[in-house]
């Protein structure tokens, strides 16, 4: 893989930020953008737990889904109390995913600014909580909904791995799905990394960027990103989602959602075999051709 340092400033106007990056679809790493929010030095591990240590949440581990299973599928449930407890205790690779802790605490909208002077279209319902213990691993996809991400980190650091869109044969994406065929698991340790060139040859001329979150950092994610992510300590951020501004893109991210998603799991479920075999016919032909470019 062919990897460059994602662009970071301390702070940025919203005319640079539109032109150098919002436009380009160019990530960028924002560092004080949230020092203001009362969020910042607020919420941690205790102040959560405070909040919805009894609320029931979905866990994942870190094993890639399969053939067969329809994503996001949990993996067990827990308090989230108690799920706190088991990642203070030392490496735990268990995640919370798509948690939407506002719905049960909406004062914590209170907490942070919807930065509306660098892009619009916030989906003001649906901040989200993403939350992992330490080695905890989520893999490389991109999300469904194609919006434009601002991930800033509030606990813990976190390892991440991005390539645009245009990168998606090189990475082997599955046909009807946003998903990898290729495990990035320890991309960035050769020692325990589970990237694998001889099977997947393309990924050496993949395109992209890596970079570390550490606490108060915020990520700008174009839409359509790829992105693998790895906690490198237990820890949470938040996403603020904000739609294309334009119909295409509003659109791709409607059919992928309704259309693309609901093709995938009736093949999974009526002809799961068949369905398979095709896919991986065509994650290979495509990634050949890539190949075959140079």
């Amino acid at each position: 893989m062919q990897l460059r340092p994602v662009d970071t400033v301390d702070s940025i106007s919203a005319e640079d930020f539109r032109n150098n990056y919002y436009d380009l679809k160019k990530p960028l790493v924002i560092r004080d953008l949230a020092k203001n929010w009362p969020a910042y030095t607020k919420w941690n591990w205790d102040y959560f737990k405070q909040l919805v240590g009894n609320q029931q949440v979905a866990l994942y581990n870190n094993t890639k889904s399969d053939a067969y299973t329809p994503i996001n599928t949990a993996d067990d449930y827990k308090t989230f109390g108690e799920y706190i407890d088991m990642i203070s205790q030392g490496p735990a690779g268990w995640r919370i995913f798509l948690f939407n802790i506002f719905d049960h605490t909406p004062e914590l909208i209170n907490d942070f600014t919807w930065p509306e002077h660098l892009m619009k279209g916030f989906v003001k319902k649906y901040p989200m909580l993403f939350t992992g213990g330490q080695t905890s691993i989520t893999h490389m996809h991109f999300d469904i909904d194609v919006s434009h991400i601002l991930h800033t980190q509030f606990v813990g650091r976190k390892r991440i791995l991005l390539f645009p869109l245009e990168e998606q044969a090189k990475l082997y994406r599955k046909p009807f799905e946003v998903l990898s065929l290729a495990d990035f698991s320890n991309y960035y340790d050769p020692t325990r990394s589970k990237v694998d060139y001889r099977q997947f040859p393309a990924l050496e001329r993949a395109t992209g960027y890596d970079l570390t979150l550490h606490h108060g950092d915020t990520l700008f994610m174009p839409a359509g990103y790829w992105h693998h992510m790895e906690y490198l300590d237990s820890g949470f951020a938040m996403s603020l989602r904000a739609m294309q501004s334009t119909i295409g893109g509003k659109l791709n991210g409607v059919w992928n959602l309704f259309g693309m998603r609901s093709i995938d799991t009736v093949m999974k479920k009526t002809l799961p075999h068949p369905w398979y075999d095709w896919k991986k016919k065509k994650i290979f032909e495509r990634a050949e051709r890539e190949l075959q470019k140079a």
